[in-house]
């Protein structure tokens, strides 16, 4: 530890499975930090969390505020405004479990207390500390891409939804299904490709087609299975985004289908192209020359396996350190950081996309971030407190 620097005092909100994963990666850190306990509604998940990790753990957030410098929220979505608008109005750093909210709404309200606190605010989207992504970003950055066009993103599952009558399930405590659970991480990095450019159009479709069934087969669940009476969410979505400057992404996410399943993005230039695998971190960039002869260049590249959980919790506290110090540096890994900004992208993407499908067709997302429906369209209002129905 630096002389005279104290340690970045964090808690947990919310014990569960992700909640153990941030604090065994707090717990590795080189960086100054201190783990100081953990909040949860739970007395289960509270004792599990006790006796593990030998903190302090508490039933009220407040509480833990009261002992920390920075929280790491983890709770199920509809309560992320809860829990980060009043660590926010503490002026408490966050570290904030992706989707930013569990509604278009939510998440705006959450972004204005971050725009009035002095409090640092990250959102998870942990996908851009891939060491591949890395490697991708700075390629693009130094031109070798030319002018980045279009990212095909596909994040699908042959069998994988979450425990049936979890709160991932469950739309009012979720706001969705596969789209906001796994879509929101492909759309983001998507985006984070092509350089956040704004979104202008959306069209999609989201299906449930398999989490209702009685005959839903599975290998494994990620929890007990309540049935098919516990699932009112979508099970996939299929999307196109239309962004300024004709910048395009095509959207493949989903828990279930009958196909062989994906991680691979693709990125296309037009002076070259890159495929990446997110659980593998292959990455091969294709080009074409005519130097000495037209021919076409494959080049695989290998990169070394990283825990991109582990390094967005070091970019986090890199960067608190580097406010209390009055440096305001803007290190390298707090670049790749999600912002509240970009989180709330995110939610305008994943709302127009739920828009489109219940309305049946094409969404334009204004400037504002409200969503207007362009076609396929009988009534062209779109109340703003209006939320994901019939999805």
């Amino acid at each position: 530890m630096s002389a005279g620097q104290e340690p970045v005092r964090v808690g947990l909100v919310g014990l569960g499975n992700i909640g153990h994963h941030h604090a065994d990666r707090l717990l590795e850190q080189e960086l100054e930090v201190e783990l100081v306990g953990g909040m949860d509604v739970a007395s289960e998940a509270r004792e599990r969390f006790a006796d593990r990790y030998g903190v302090e753990v508490y039933d009220d957030h407040h509480d833990l505020y009261d002992a920390a410098d920075a929280v790491i929220v983890t709770t199920p979505n509809r309560f992320h405004e809860e829990y980060a608008v009043a660590a926010l109005e503490r002026d408490l750093n966050i570290l904030l479990e992706k989707p930013l909210g569990h509604t278009l709404e939510s998440a705006r309200r959450i972004a204005a207390a971050a725009a009035d606190s002095t409090g640092l605010t990250m959102v998870g989207f942990n996908n851009r500390f891939l060491n591949a992504v890395a490697v991708l970003r700075d390629r693009i950055g130094r031109g070798e891409f030319g002018e980045v066009t279009h990212v095909e993103a596909n994040y699908v599952r042959r069998r994988g939804i979450p425990g049936r009558g979890s709160w991932f399930t469950r739309k009012e405590v979720s706001g969705g299904g596969a789209l906001i659970d796994l879509g929101v991480h492909a759309i983001d990095l998507g985006m984070y490709l092509l350089d956040y450019p704004d979104p202008v159009e959306v069209s999609g479709v989201t299906r449930s087609q398999f989490g209702h069934r009685e005959d839903y087969a599975y290998l494994e669940m990620w929890g007990d299975d309540a049935g098919p009476d516990a699932f009112d969410v979508d099970d996939s979505a299929s999307a196109f985004v239309r962004c300024d400057d004709d910048r395009t992404i095509s959207l493949e996410v989903a828990w279930a289908t009958n196909r062989p399943p994906t991680h691979e993005f693709v990125v296309r230039g037009t002076e070259a192209a890159a495929r990446f695998d997110l659980l593998t971190d292959e990455l091969t960039i294709y080009s074409a020359s005519k130097s000495g002869g037209d021919h076409t260049i494959d080049e695989t590249i290998e990169t070394r396996e990283n825990d991109s959980h582990a390094d967005e919790q070091a970019a986090f506290l890199e960067a608190i350190l580097a406010n209390r110090s009055g440096t305001r540096r803007d290190a390298e890994g707090r670049t790749r950081a999600g912002t509240v900004e970009n989180g709330l992208t995110v939610q305008r993407v994943v709302d127009g996309i739920y828009r489109s499908s219940d309305r049946g067709g094409t969404i334009s997302l204004e400037a504002s971030g409200e969503s207007v429906p362009l076609k396929g369209v009988e009534d062209e209002s779109v109340p703003l407190e209006e939320s994901y129905s019939n999805n």
